[in-house]
């Protein structure tokens, strides 16, 4: 059965398994609101537990914007949650806030013990576009891109030794189209308290936005998945892929977490209205599957559920490709 809640639509999500249990954090929205589209300003974050990704237990909310002024007062989006050496458990996630209308995002840190009940490390800020490294990235540019652009934390160990790596949607300046600015952000800590900002892990021009980063490794192959929207394809992309533009999540492939990443085809799992979005790859006892949550039905209606698992392939030369 699909992750879905009578009163509340459900859009991007992270999983992170402990023990027997998958724990899904997810984006809600009453469904009371006007329209589907109004609930990226009037998020909360839920909690599910699965044994086997189908069958969930919806605990309720677990996090939301604060109550009072701050820069995470309106929104409290994607993040991913992992633990640290201590048992502790790690929440990043992206805040807006009423102050900037929404348009400047930045990364927030919450802590919990049991998973559910999350508290901020201080005022919950882990990471702005500060530093020396700052310039590598897209400020709020009106009439250019909607929004800066830092977002969807997706946070590691560090696979060559100590510390930790967090990956980010972001975008790169002084590109003149719009499509070919999209950019995957990088951080190091060496405690996932302090975060110091880094070049971009991935500036390929290849979109416009790569939304809800996820890295793993699979084989001898690393892996960056990302979702992005038709109209966002660049023109080098379609040069590159000549398959109409899809709406969905596709990858990047690398030998090493840090790259040289590149840009597969076909796109992995695109559909035109868009079938899943912000997918997921979840590796189960060594076989790939995908989830993302269900976003239109054949009449263009929004969905607002996540889906069951869907089995991926990977082929001799490490491609993903989805079979439904």
């Amino acid at each position: 059965m699909v992750l879905a809640l009578n009163d509340k639509w459900i859009w991007d999500f992270w999983l992170k398994q402990n023990g027997d249990d998958w724990h899904i954090y997810f984006l809600q929205a009453d469904k009371t609101l006007p329209h589907p589209e109004d609930r990226h300003r009037n998020v909360t974050q839920g909690h599910a537990v699965s044994k086997d990704l189908k069958n969930w237990t919806h605990l309720g909310t677990c996090f939301k914007p604060s109550d009072t002024k701050a820069w995470d007062d309106w929104t409290t989006w994607t993040g991913s949650v992992i633990q640290g050496p201590d048992k502790v458990w790690h929440l990043f996630y992206t805040g807006t806030e009423h102050a900037k209308e929404g348009l400047h995002q930045r990364i927030g840190h919450a802590t919990s013990k049991d998973m559910h009940s999350w508290k901020r490390v201080g005022d919950g800020l882990a990471l702005d576009l500060t530093g020396p490294n700052a310039k590598s990235y897209e400020e709020y540019t009106p009439g250019h891109w909607h929004d800066r652009a830092m977002r969807d934390p997706w946070v590691i160990k560090n696979p060559d030794g100590e510390g930790w790596l967090m990956y980010f949607t972001a975008r790169l300046p002084g590109r003149k189209e719009p499509n070919a600015g999209g950019a995957v952000g990088f951080a190091t800590s060496t405690n996932l308290l302090q975060w110091e900002l880094q070049k971009p892990i991935y500036d390929g021009g290849a979109f416009g936005q790569l939304e809800v980063p996820q890295i793993f490794k699979h084989g001898n192959k690393w892996y960056m998945t990302f979702c992005t929207a038709a109209e966002h394809w660049s023109e080098a992309y379609r040069k590159f892929n000549p398959e109409t533009p899809v709406t969905g999540s596709h990858y990047l492939i690398a030998e090493s977490h840090l790259g040289p990443w590149t840009a597969p085809k076909p796109f992995l799992d695109g559909h035109n209205p868009c079938k899943r979005y912000a997918g997921k790859i979840v590796d189960v006892k060594g076989k790939l599957f995908i989830m993302g949550f269900l976003y239109y039905d054949h009449a263009g209606k929004f969905i607002g559920q996540v889906s069951d698992p869907v089995p991926l392939r990977v082929d001799a030369e490490g491609l993903l490709h989805v079979e439904e």
